[in-house]
């Protein structure tokens, strides 16, 4: 196995990106990729290498941004100073991207907890279906069922 500075080298990015794309919270995302490496040193003894080590690493990132989320009650918010203004058509393209995740990320939140999180992982995280199946310790098919419907009920809400 590589060591932990050639693990953090190769998959911190890939950690902070998935946490990024979930919260679109550029500093909360560090903290929690931070936060993931610290406990991925202390449990790496607990790696049983039955599935690629960025799986591991996303599921502990996971389960730390769930943990954050409840303590805090966090809302996904941008502030005025994060949105980049160049000229009034990116601001206009800027304002109808949001407008449109939102819209997306409120109908997901009209599904199941396990529905939602397959999308969420599927959608945001870019992940496999194999992976997706590794993270929620489900089976790749379960997971791809899951989607397939998921996607049939987003479409009968018309989003």
């Amino acid at each position: 196995m590589e060591n932990i500075e050639e693990i953090y080298e190769k998959y911190a990015s890939l950690i902070k990106n998935y946490i990024y794309t979930i919260t679109e919270n550029d500093n909360l995302a560090e903290d929690i990729m931070q936060e993931t490496f610290i406990v991925a040193i202390n449990q790496i003894d607990k790696f049983r290498g039955d599935c690629e080590i960025s799986v591991w690493l996303r599921s502990i990132a996971k389960k730390i941004l769930y943990k954050e989320t409840k303590k805090n009650k966090f809302e996904n918010t941008v502030s005025i100073d994060e949105i980049e203004i160049s000229d009034n058509k990116k601001i206009d393209e800027n304002y109808i991207r949001k407008e449109n995740k939102v819209t997306i990320y409120k109908t997901l939140q009209k599904l199941d907890i396990n529905t939602r999180e397959v999308m969420y992982l599927r959608i945001t995280g870019e992940l496999s279906f194999k992976e997706i199946g590794q993270i929620l310790n489900k089976s790749e098919n379960w997971a791809r069922v899951t989607f397939f419907r998921g996607k049939q009920k987003l479409d009968k809400e018309d989003c």
